[in-house]
């Protein structure tokens, strides 16, 4: 009952059942690849950190850093379990700080400068492919959802009264509901797909047939028909771009821009705020980001990006 595998499986149902799929999948597969064929028959309370950092150590030498680092969270995790119930007295994680090799972090490539911005949003309007790929790409910078979440768009998902759409927890990557507020010209291009998809359950369905949703290399694909290369944009990329320059050239409250990338956000009392959390201000912030795109790939059209007002209010 106190081995370190016996208790980490308690932790595992106790804290994972309310996570993703695909995250429960990763814990467990650390457990059971790198973690219990060394240590987990030990009673907890023999596993020090020597122990652990062999562990990770072996994750490490196979060229994985970032999961080296992320199985020592989850051994973390369970140790303070472990503590909180009776069955261990010290988390040996603290002790192994600087002891692994740190992951150099990639930035997703993205485009920063509005001028550039401008150029991107005209080849967007001039990519000749499928209606469906067309408009999933039209509304990436648009939306600046992730791009798992866009093209898992249903039909049931969006409020046609309120202009938005409205996802289910159960598909969020922080597992809450989530409104995503949509200008006049997002609504245009949802309305011009609706004839051809309309009657299934995704807005964007694969090639392949209705039943699924697009493939998640449609938009990236279409980037790169347009010339854009890894280097300079992905589709997750838009969302990037969105921050910054809703921050930088817009001015709106970095809050409001938080929340509608469907970061967590806590209040003051450490509380996750939900999701009609600045609805009014966030509508209003949707459409001078429509708005400001559209000036951008207007001026790189004519040759030229000034600066514009989109009458925020704030």
């Amino acid at each position: 009952l106190n081995s370190f595998k016996a208790i980490a499986l308690e932790w595992f149902e106790q804290h994972m059942l309310t996570k993703t799929a695909n995250h429960q999948a990763r814990v467990m597969r650390a457990f059971e690849r790198d973690l219990f064929p060394f240590i987990g028959n030990l009673p907890i309370k023999e596993v020090d950190a020597p122990l652990v950092l062999e562990c990770l150590r072996r994750i490490e030498h196979r060229g994985h850093l970032e999961l080296a680092n992320r199985t020592k969270t989850i051994v973390g995790q369970v140790f303070r379990f472990a503590v909180a119930t009776g069955r261990a007295s010290l988390d040996p994680n603290p002790s192994l700080k600087g002891a692994l090799k740190t992951h150099e972090v990639k930035h997703l490539a993205s485009i920063l400068s509005p001028a550039e911005v401008g150029e991107l949003m005209l080849a967007i309007d001039g990519y000749d492919g499928t209606p469906v790929v067309k408009a999933a790409l039209k509304l990436s910078p648009l939306l600046f959802c992730r791009p798992g979440e866009l093209r898992n768009f249903e039909w049931s998902e969006v409020n046609w009264p309120e202009c938005r759409i409205e996802i289910p927890g159960a598909k969020m990557k922080m597992r809450q509901d989530h409104f995503i507020p949509l200008s006049s010209q997002a609504q245009a291009i949802i309305e011009e797909i609706r004839p051809l998809t309309g009657a299934g359950r995704y807005i964007f369905p694969s090639a392949r047939g209705g039943s699924r949703p697009l493939s998640e290399n449609g938009v990236r694909t279409a980037l790169r028909t347009m010339g854009y290369d890894n280097s300079q944009i992905t589709p997750h990329g838009f969302r990037a771009m969105a921050r910054t320059l809703l921050d930088e050239e817009l001015g709106f409250r970095a809050d409001w821009i938080e929340h509608q990338l469907a970061h967590a956000v806590k209040d003051p009392n450490g509380r996750a705020y939900n999701r009609t959390t600045h609805l009014a201000q966030r509508v209003g912030m949707m459409q001078s980001w429509a708005d400001y795109l559209d000036n951008l790939k207007a001026q790189a059209k004519a040759g030229n990006v000034i600066a514009a007002s989109f009458g925020k209010t704030q």
